[in-house]
């Protein structure tokens, strides 16, 4: 399985918003986006970069949220697929051209 799809899978039975893997025709007020940003193997072990972006509609709400996710991610190591899992950086991430509010999570993670 994609660990993308594992994320998922993860994220949503533990954030309080829907989660997906490209942003929805209809948005939701609130979401959490999953995007890959890279990746590599060796030895038979996978490692990726995950964007998670929160998604909301003031700034303080998008930033609750980022906790939110940094706290469900905190626990990710508990499944079997999950080797390692880093917090790389978080950040304000709005979207200043369409005026939406969002933070970004980058976690480095190694699985199987």
């Amino acid at each position: 399985m994609i660990i993308e799809k594992i994320t998922k899978e993860y994220l949503e039975g533990k954030v309080s918003v829907p989660v997906y893997m490209e942003k929805p025709e209809d948005e939701p007020d609130e979401f959490i986006i999953i995007e890959k940003t890279g990746g590599s193997k060796g030895n038979h072990i996978k490692s990726a970069s995950l964007a998670l972006q929160s998604h909301a509609d003031s700034l303080y709400r998008a930033a609750e949220l980022n906790e939110e996710v940094k706290a469900a991610m905190d626990d990710i190591i508990a499944l079997d697929e999950i080797a390692s899992v880093d917090l790389a950086r978080d950040y304000n991430f709005t979207d200043t051209t369409k005026k939406k509010h969002r933070y970004q999570a980058i976690y480095d993670l190694v699985h199987y």
